[in-house]
């Protein structure tokens, strides 16, 4: 079961846990800060409001035990609110505006800088971050210089055998997926009694999706009437640990490799460097 503050993620890599001092002679030239940034946001009648948070801090948690030793690791602690406004009006949402969560990203990543640091991932498990994520990064990069990354753990793809094609495409909230992972996670965080199951009708659609091809602006109220999309009945413990053991061995590469990322080696030929610059 998933303790928090516990293990090499906050004993060892969890930066406010240094000194000033600390900090301003640790090695920096390498070194990815990770911020994970997740929701307080209802997830149906069977799962915590704190579900998306919850999984950051468990998948984090385990993946960082398996990074060497001598990569430059550090992990923040979670912005735990989320742009979730297709989820107010639900009991227990709490949401933050565009505009609030991309700036405080921005005074964030803004303050790393001013202490030395190069690299900022930002590590998200709520879905209705995803697009300001984006934006978020390519300014921070502009304002700052830094390097940096985002990604959603869902997207590495590693349950296709696990969950049902219907379920991978629509089960995007407290479905299947997710209930299974916080099953293995907080497992008495889940109110089993009371699993649903709702999917919405997009079968007379051929582009329309709800999260791929043609995409369409939605409120939950519009796809649910239980605050899910998925299948929590079928969501299993062992199905969740699965889940999280494949991410943890994948995740825990791609952040070694992101150690070594340098943006500067992505222009082969280094003298149009200058005039590549001026055309963006």
């Amino acid at each position: 079961m998933f303790q928090r503050y516990e293990g090499t993620a906050w004993e060892e890599r969890f930066l406010p846990r240094l000194t000033s001092k600390q900090i301003k002679e640790m090695p920096k030239d390498k070194a990815l800060v990770i911020l994970p940034v997740g929701a307080v946001e209802q997830h149906g009648p069977h799962l915590p409001v704190y579900t998306d948070t919850l999984i950051g801090e468990a998948t984090l948690t385990q993946t960082l035990e398996h990074v060497s030793p001598n990569k430059e690791i550090w992990l923040l602690p979670p912005v735990s609110y989320g742009k979730s406004n297709e989820h107010i009006g639900l009991p227990g949402t709490i949401s933050l505006s565009a505009n609030t969560l991309l700036a405080i990203m921005l005074d964030i990543a803004e303050s790393l800088q001013a202490s030395g640091f190069r690299k900022l991932l930002l590590f998200n498990t709520h879905g209705g971050n995803m697009d300001l994520l984006n934006t978020a990064s390519r300014e921070i990069r502009i304002r700052t210089g830094m390097m940096v990354f985002y990604l959603s753990p869902g997207s590495l793809k590693v349950a296709e055998d696990l969950i049902s094609p219907e379920e991978l495409e629509y089960g995007i909230h407290g479905g299947d997926y997710e209930t299974s992972v916080v099953m293995s996670i907080k497992p008495d965080w889940v109110q089993n009694e009371f699993l649903a199951k709702e999917l919405p009708d997009m079968s007379p659609y051929r582009f329309l999706t709800l999260e791929g091809k043609i995409r369409f602006g939605w409120k939950m109220a519009d796809i649910s009437a239980t605050g899910i999309a998925g299948d929590a009945t079928l969501a299993t413990p062992g199905k969740g640990r699965t889940i999280q053991d494949r991410i943890a061995a994948i995740l825990s590469e791609a952040l070694e490799e992101l150690c070594d990322f340098e943006i500067t080696d992505l222009l082969k030929d280094k003298s149009v460097e200058h005039a590549a610059g001026e055309l963006v």
